[in-house]
């Protein structure tokens, strides 16, 4: 597979590379905006990976000029900025995936080769669907047997992180790290309250409830 890393931080791209290369694949990199753009027009890449921050065009724009002609590599976004805004900023601009900064790299390389395989089957994950439960990442939809539920940015993104692991049981430490980003416990009840109230918007007017505690585990959302 052949990827395209446009990252201005040369030893962050180099690393990357690097264990791209170590997993079988070839990566090109393009030390801003200006040159990754050059790279994607003169090249053929299975995925492009891209920084959000860069000097002289910055990502988004990079993304949106390549749509705009017509070029549809996929694309995985790379960014320190990690609010919902900002991810939908990048998905709208024609991003097919948003990795926020610091990551883990066996994430990173998970995330290309499925870029890389959705595409190979023709299409690009932009639906969520688990049982009667339907999430749309580009209109921040969530219904559920056609029912609209209205959903705060966090809720979202704590369910987003669920059905993207539907019928698995998450810790609180994973949520902590992925929905909170944080790598520590605050030993609040930060969790339980944000549960309580998805449950109540998923579930309620439902005989069966979806989400479910599972004792001494975590959390698991039921199709």
């Amino acid at each position: 597979m052949r990827i395209l890393v446009i990252e201005d931080d040369a030893a962050a791209a180099s690393a990357m590379c690097r264990g791209l290369g170590e997993a079988g694949h070839e990566c090109m990199t393009a030390a801003d905006g200006v040159f990754g753009l050059d790279a994607a027009r003169a090249g053929t890449f299975d995925v492009m990976v891209v920084d959000r921050m860069m000097p002289r065009m910055d990502g988004v724009t990079l993304v949106e000029t390549l749509r705009r002609e017509g070029d549809q590599t996929p694309v995985l976004f790379l960014s320190a900025l990690g609010e919902i805004e900002d991810r939908v900023t990048g998905l709208k601009a024609g991003g097919d995936d948003y990795l926020v900064k610091p990551y883990a790299f066996a994430e990173l390389i998970a995330r290309v080769e499925a870029l890389a395989r959705r595409r190979e089957t023709g299409s690009v994950q932009t639906l969520l669907r688990t049982g009667e439960l339907e999430m749309d990442l580009i209109g921040r939809r969530v219904t559920r047997a056609g029912k609209e539920i209205d959903l705060q940015p966090r809720e979202f993104q704590l369910l987003e992180y669920l059905m993207r692991h539907a019928g698995q049981s998450v810790t609180r430490t994973m949520l902590l790290e992925e929905v909170w980003e944080y790598h520590f416990d605050p030993q609040t009840n930060v969790i339980d309250v944000h549960i309580s109230r998805l449950r109540s918007k998923i579930d309620k007017g439902f005989d069966r409830p979806m989400l479910q505690t599972v004792r001494g585990a975590g959390y698991r959302l039921d199709a």
